[in-house]
């Protein structure tokens, strides 16, 4: 890395229709933001909650100068626009069509040392807060888990980290139009 990068670690989940909404979140995340750089997406079994539908898991990093209560807004309303009901007293245990997170403001390469546990209690996230941090710092990083395979618009995503551009670039990253 050869630059600071100022922005936010989201976690982001679906266990309703989840190949789905994972792919749809991503595609409304970059109507609003340039730039992502994911995780690889994870199947995890849902925890705190009794629901047997696992959850699609992915670690999402947004370089912006953007206030935290505007992103808020902007995963608040995608969340709505899938379907979840943020009115709801028991949303934190339902299944969920969406489920966006601010993690924590972060700067690469200044916080790259920081510990996962030191972001989120959210245990099944550190291995992709690490292969995050890995990826942005172009340290390699192994994980036991394999990712789960997305598509968007031809574009292939979700095995490792990468990193998606709205519509320009070149080189080793995808690029959705």
């Amino acid at each position: 890395m050869s630059s600071s990068q100022s922005g936010y670690l989201l976690g982001i989940g679906s266990n309703i229709e989840p190949h789905e909404n994972i792919k749809q979140i991503i595609a409304l995340l970059l109507k609003y933001y340039p730039q992502l750089t994911l995780s690889r997406v994870l199947s995890i079994p849902p925890i705190g909650m009794n629901s047997t539908r696992d959850f699609l898991n992915v670690v999402a990093f947004i370089e912006t100068n953007d206030a935290e209560q505007d992103l808020k807004q902007i995963c608040n309303s995608i969340e709505i626009t899938l379907g979840r009901n943020r009115n709801d007293p028991d949303r934190k245990t339902k299944d969920r069509p969406a489920d966006l997170d601010i993690l924590t403001k972060i700067n690469f390469p200044l916080d790259a040392a920081v510990a996962a546990h030191t972001i989120t209690d959210e245990y099944f996230l550190y291995p992709l807060l690490d292969e995050v941090f890995g990826y942005l710092m172009g340290e390699p990083f192994d994980m036991l888990q394999s990712g789960i395979t997305l598509s968007i618009n031809n574009l292939t995503f979700g095995q490792t980290a990468t990193t998606i551009n709205r519509n320009a670039g070149t080189g080793n990253k995808g690029i959705i139009e």
